[in-house]
This record gives C-alpha cells, sequence and structure tokens, in this order.
C-alpha cells in the first residue's frame, strides 16, 4: 500500500498527504477531547484540594457547561472537517476561482486581471465560510451559552452584527489582499522580503487603530469614571512606569457575561480597557431591578440586547481588579508582548521565504486542480495553508507552552507587587463566573490550555488557603 502511493504522480503525492495530515491532526484533536469528556463525565464531585475554593453547586454547573461545549466542539470539528475534504475532493477551490472568472467576465474583465479575480475569489470564499458556520453560531450561542447564563444577545443584535463584521472585514481584506499580491508580482527576485514588510506595516496599523475605530463599530467603550480605582489604576501605572493615558470600560455585557481586560498601543500611547462584566460595582447584570439609564439610538441597547442579570454579584471589587491588571501589565513590564512579536514577524519572514522558494513548482497547484494557471492568491492559500500545516502545528503547540510560561511569570510579577492574595481570590471569582472547570487531563491540557489551569495558578501563589 506504501509502495503504490509513492508510485502515484508527485501532484497525487501531495493532495493524499495533505488530507491524510489533515485528518490525522482531526483524529488527534478528537482523542484529546474524549479523555477532556471523560474528565468531565466523571469527576462529579469536587476534589478534596478544591474544596475550600469551589462549591459544589459551582463546580456541577461548570462541569455540565463544560461538558455540552466539549459535544459541540466534536460535532462542528467533525462537519469542518468533513466540508474541507470534500471541498478538496471535488475540485471546491478551482470551480470557486472558475465562478470568479465568470463574475468578472461580466463586467468585461479578462483571465489577465488577475488580482481582480482573487479580489472576486476572496469575497465569495469569505461568504461562503460565513454561511456554512453561521448554524453553528446561533447554536452555540442561543443555544448553548443562553442554556447556561452566559448569552445576553437576541436574534437581531446577532444579525446585525455578523453583517457589520462581514461588511468591515471585507473593507479591511480586500484592499490589503490586492496590495499584497500586487507587491508579490512586482517584487522581483526579493518581493518574499517586500511582502513580509509590508504585512508588518498592515499588522502595526492595525493593532494601532483596532481599537479606536475598529472595536467601537461592534462595542461601546467609555472612559473609566474618575474615582479611587482609576486613581489606583494610574498610580499602579506609574509605579512601574507604565504609559497609560486612558483606561476605557466597554459594554461587553450587551454580548455576553463572560469578562476579560487587556491593554494596548505603542510607546508611549498604551490604554487600558476593562470588561464591564469584570468590575463588580460597574456590572450590569449585578443591578437586577434596577432602573436602566436611557440609551441613545447608537447604543442599540434596548432592542438589540437582553437585560437579563442572571449572575449576582459577576465580577471582582476594586483591590482584585487592581491584581488582575498587575499581571496584565506583569506582560508588559517582563516583555511578553514584544517577545510575541518577534516570534509572529520571525515566522511570517521565514514562510515568506519558503513561499518564495516553493511558488515556482506547478505540481503543487496542479495537486489542487489548477492545470493551466497559477494564480498567486491561490499558491498563498496552498503553501501557508496546506503545504505549511506541520509546521503550522508545531508552532502552535511551543507557542501554547510558552504562553503558559509567560502566564506563570505574570502572575509572579503581580505577587511581586504585593497582591498575591488579591490575584488568589481573583481568579477563583474570574473561574466561578466564567464557569471554568478545575479538573483537566493532563494531556488536554498540555496541547490546548495557552493559561495554566486554575489549580497550578493557585499553588504557584502560595499554599492554597484553608479560609
Amino acid at each position: 500500500m506504501v509502495e503504490s502511493i509513492f508510485d502515484l504522480p508527485v501532484e497525487k503525492q501531495i493532495f493524499y498527504s495533505v488530507l491524510g495530515f489533515s485528518w490525522t491532526v482531526y483524529l488527534w484533536e478528537a482523542y484529546l477531547s474524549y479523555r477532556q469528556r471523560r474528565i468531565y463525565r466523571t469527576t462529579t464531585h469536587v476534589p478534596q484540594e478544591l474544596g475550600k475554593i469551589m462549591d459544589s453547586e459551582t463546580f456541577e454547573k461548570s462541569r455540565l457547561y463544560q461538558l455540552d461545549k466539549s459535544n459541540f466542539s466534536f460535532w462542528s470539528g467533525l462537519y469542518s472537517e468533513t466540508e474541507g475534504t470534500l471541498i478538496l475532493l471535488l475540485g471546491g477551490i478551482p470551480l470557486l476561482w472558475g465562478i470568479a472568472g465568470i463574475v468578472i467576465a461580466r463586467f468585461g474583465f479578462g483571465s489577465e486581471y488577475e488580482i481582480t479575480q482573487s479580489l472576486v475569489f476572496l469575497m465569495l470564499a469569505t461568504l461562503f465560510s460565513a454561511l456554512t458556520g453561521l448554524p453553528w453560531s446561533l447554536y452555540n450561542i442561543f443555544v448553548i451559552e443562553e442554556k447556561h447564563g452566559f448569552n445576553q444577545q437576541t436574534l437581531g443584535f446577532f444579525f446585525k452584527d455578523a453583517v457589520k463584521k462581514f461588511v468591515v472585514t471585507q473593507c479591511i481584506l480586500l484592499p490589503v489582499t490586492s496590495l499584497l499580491l500586487y507587491i508579490i508580482k512586482i517584487g522581483g527576485d526579493y518581493f518574499f522580503i517586500y511582502a513580509w514588510l509590508f504585512t508588518l506595516a498592515v499588522s502595526l496599523v492595525l493593532v494601532t487603530i483596532y481599537a479606536d475605530y475598529i472595536a467601537p463599530l461592534f462595542d461601546k467603550f467609555t472612559p473609566l469614571p474618575d474615582g479611587e480605582l482609576k486613581t489606583d489604576i494610574e498610580a499602579m501605572a506609574k509605579s512601574i512606569s507604565f504609559p497609560l493615558t486612558k483606561v476605557y470600560v466597554v459594554e461587553g455585557s450587551k454580548r455576553s457575561s463572560h469578562s476579560n481586560a487587556y491593554f494596548y498601543g505603542f510607546f508611549k500611547n498604551k490604554r487600558i480597557v476593562l470588561f464591564d462584566t469584570l468590575l463588580e460595582d460597574y456590572s450590569p447584570l449585578n443591578k437586577s431591578g434596577e432602573p436602566q439609564p436611557e440609551q441613545s439610538e447608537s447604543d442599540e441597547i434596548p432592542s438589540e440586547a437582553k437585560a437579563k442579570p442572571k449572575n449576582k454579584k459577576q465580577g471582582c471589587n476594586n483591590p482584585e481588579i487592581l491584581a488582575v491588571l498587575g499581571h496584565e501589565l506583569g506582560h508588559w513590564k517582563l516583555g511578553h508582548t514584544v517577545k510575541n512579536i518577534v516570534i509572529s514577524q520571525m515566522n511570517s519572514f521565514l514562510c515568506f521565504s519558503l513561499f518564495a522558494v516553493l511558488i515556482g513548482r506547478k505540481e503543487l497547484f496542479v495537486a489542487f486542480g489548477f492545470t493551466g494557471s497559477q494564480p498567486t492568491l491561490i499558491g498563498l492559500m496552498i503553501i501557508f495553508q496546506f503545504i505549511f500545516s506541520p509546521y503550522n502545528e508545531l508552532l502552535s503547540f511551543c507557542l501554547t507552552v510558552l504562553s503558559r510560561r509567560f502566564e506563570f511569570q505574570a502572575d509572579a510579577f503581580a505577587r511581586g507587587m504585593g497582591k498575591a492574595s488579591e490575584l488568589y481570590s481573583a481568579l477563583i471569582k474570574l473561574n466561578k463566573d466564567n464557569l471554568g472547570f478545575p479538573v483537566a487531563d493532563w494531556l488536554f491540557s498540555m496541547w490546548h490550555y495557552s493559561h495554566p489551569p486554575l489549580l497550578e495558578r493557585l499553588r504557584a501563589l502560595g499554599n492554597i488557603k484553608q479560609d
């Protein structure tokens, strides 16, 4: 059997190798998920070492929530893998490329307008992906998240948001892609350097403008009101020379009761963003029965989002919020953000360099049904998505391991700021608010968890509290 495979033409070997590796990864992921689902099903009582930090009711809620998510992930993953396989076997990629050619021909453009055809192909591909993924998104949000008390959206809000995301994505993706393809075509022997520099510039611009110009299209950002919390945040930032310029609260509660916090910006222009669901005194989910303030039409909240206070005392108190931010600022102070950018750009440069070597190989295009042409966009897709897939899997695992190491270091930084006790209690609260399950299969967590399991983080912060 092995000999017969290697007796096939090289393009067939490439095709079946890509397909075989894809299913190998899927089966590996399915096996890991099976191991974790077994943990969810069998661990029905709070382990003794967690007895002082997690009550049995919350433990059971988190167990059922994660079990539902895992079952959903199994079926959605199986569908995705099957869909991808059928697209490859039935020649879906060259078919869609041909449809894009027919579309531009109706407007008087011939096959020589490859970039125009590429943009139509890209728009059709993203539309197809959005439509086939829509039922899964609806089920995830309006069945699973709704069932476990996290969803705050209505169907109207969901669809308006989906359309808005699609339009904004096209407004960014199409111009960037057209410029990238143009650079590759006119760049000569060193096009891969220019392409890498272009993608670097685009990523830096997007990171800079995202929170100020793109994110506000979807969520309402308001400055954190003057008060003790804002004063303490500014003092903490100043104590480690973090160039903080603004602190925002984002209205995440109109989508979900999950919580988060992050910072962004370059050089001397850093901003901190807190989800309203993170703030115990700010979260609308804690204000049961209180009249809601009148909203402007642009806020979209009265008719588009639900006012359902499902989780009492959601979020953290001020000292705990400071501890969480101490952890986040630790990432900055320890250079984790810069290190991640450097790793990302080194990887990008390597991939573009290898792309330059492989793009001329006709058999790569023939393997996926392109016998008469070698479109640059299709080459990018084949090489970056299919040929590099083993490398991408390995890199993803290494970055997951590195991320866990960074998380421990950021926790230690917060502890060094004297906030170990507050971070300890904040992690427990956030785990409870987000229904995180504190027991994980070792192999599943090693492969998937970018953050260490709760118990490991609590142990690293100090001995498990007994009261």
